[in-house]
């Protein structure tokens, strides 16, 4: 599987976080399906940060369900080559925007979390995508709103997990 594979050698050149990085490809090794939703010890899930650098801006979902200021991302599915390209079609997918490109060098960070029901873990590898200048969003199904936030006011609106994504994008950009 090029995904399982993809994931396992992007995860093992993850930098910091060895402890959780280690979680993450502990779970693989005891769960061969752990790539996908239907694994209910928890699954590896890919989301990106959508920013504007120019502007010193992030794009952020009301997310249906968990009626929380999130960034965009969701669960791998088997057209997927690689966690990035999963990370890049759901910010796409769900911000509307064409023409994201992901920041390089791989993952900004990973963040694990608990769900409900019937699964117990998410482990997410978290990207961070560019938009183009003047880029225009528009609300999918999965969501409630979509909004540009200035990079100060993230905290006001997001949990801990955004707003770490958040400060580690700008370290890198």
């Amino acid at each position: 599987m090029i995904l399982y594979d993809d994931a396992v050698l992007v995860l093992k050149g993850v930098e910091g976080q060895d402890e959780l990085r280690q979680a993450y490809l502990d779970h693989l090794e005891a769960h061969p399906d752990g790539m996908w939703k239907a694994c209910t010890a928890g699954h590896v899930t890919a989301s990106a940060l959508v920013i504007d650098p120019g502007h010193g801006r992030v794009l952020l979902t009301l997310h249906r369900k968990l009626r929380m200021w999130l960034q965009m991302g969701g669960h791998c599915e088997t057209g997927d080559a690689s966690l990035e390209d999963a990370a890049l079609r759901e910010a796409t997918e769900e911000s509307g925007i064409a023409g994201l490109t992901l920041l390089p060098g791989g993952p900004v960070r990973l963040d694990r979390h608990p769900i409900p029901p019937p699964c117990h873990w998410h482990f997410d590898v978290q990207y961070a995508v560019v938009a183009e200048p003047g880029a225009v969003q528009a609300i999918s199904d999965e969501s409630l709103d979509l909004r540009w936030f200035p990079y100060d006011e993230v905290a006001g609106v997001a949990d801990d997990s955004v707003v770490r994504l958040l400060d580690a994008t700008r370290a890198r950009l």
